[in-house]
């Protein structure tokens, strides 16, 4: 099982398209932050920021870790290197299936 095959890649590309989920990861990414310090930086409830951590965390792609009396979050680069890896794999598949269709049109002309 792949860091992201939990979900799989189309519920995490899913869970990414939300544009407010995004944004939080991209707080995340640049440093630990808590569901009030997200609330503070983005137009979103602290309520609603809280949802869109537990559906990141689901994902695999953020995790709690607690701060004195404060839980913060981070974003876990892991879970996106491995989604990247698998869609380099994707991305290699179809670079052979190509060069394959462009062998068979040369050798057609």
């Amino acid at each position: 099982m792949t860091a992201v095959s939990k979900h799989g890649i189309p519920a995490v590309f899913g869970i990414l398209a939300d544009e407010t989920r995004w944004q939080i990861l991209t707080e995340l990414g640049a440093q630990d932050l808590s569901a009030s310090a997200l609330a503070g930086r983005l137009p979103v409830s602290r309520q609603a920021i809280a949802k869109h951590l537990t559906a990141l965390a689901d994902a695999g792609l953020v995790e709690s870790l607690r701060v004195g009396r404060e839980i913060r979050y981070r974003a876990l680069g892991g879970r996106l290197s491995a989604l990247a890896d698998e869609l380099e794999a994707v991305g290699r598949r179809w670079d052979r299936r190509l060069a394959a269709i462009k062998r068979i049109a040369e050798e057609i002309d």
